[in-house]
């Protein structure tokens, strides 16, 4: 059940927080609160696991490679291009192409078996800025007959 919870916060720890609110505009100290706790319970579970800003927002990284929902995109790409591969050898073939080791590309597929809605949403969000730019390339390339 959510509800308000009374947390006490040492000077030190209270300081970071409204620093981490004041670079995020739209957070208040107890959403911002309730975001970092989730977070570290989310790293927890999913060791390998770390959380980022960035150009479409903050999301789940993998600690030293890509973003999780990059790891989930060349899977589905490899998949699609090689559908005969077993498991194991979609995982080895990842973990090549993309020069992530097999234990990160675990836990980002552990992270998505748990958080399929959040990783979907980038990807289906890069796939759209892909293809937008492929049609302003197209767009220019029409207009200037090259």
């Amino acid at each position: 059940m959510a509800g308000p919870r009374s947390v006490r916060f040492d000077p030190a720890t209270e300081s970071r927080l409204e620093s981490f609110v004041s670079r995020r505009p739209g957070l208040t100290r107890s959403s911002a609160a309730a975001l970092l706790v989730e977070e570290g319970l989310r790293m927890d579970a999913h060791p390998g696991v770390l959380f980022r800003d960035g150009p479409a927002g903050r999301r789940a990284v993998l600690a030293g490679g890509p973003d999780v929902w990059e790891v989930v995109q060349a899977i589905r790409s490899a998949r699609q291009a090689e559908p005969g591969l077993t498991s194991q050898e979609l995982l080895a073939l990842v973990t090549e192409t993309a020069a992530v080791p097999l234990r990160l590309v675990q836990v980002a597929v552990s992270y998505y078996a748990d958080y399929p809605d959040e990783i979907d949403d980038l990807v289906d969000g890069a796939d759209r800025a892909e293809a937008d730019a492929a049609r302003a390339v197209q767009r220019r390339r029409d207009l200037l007959g090259a």
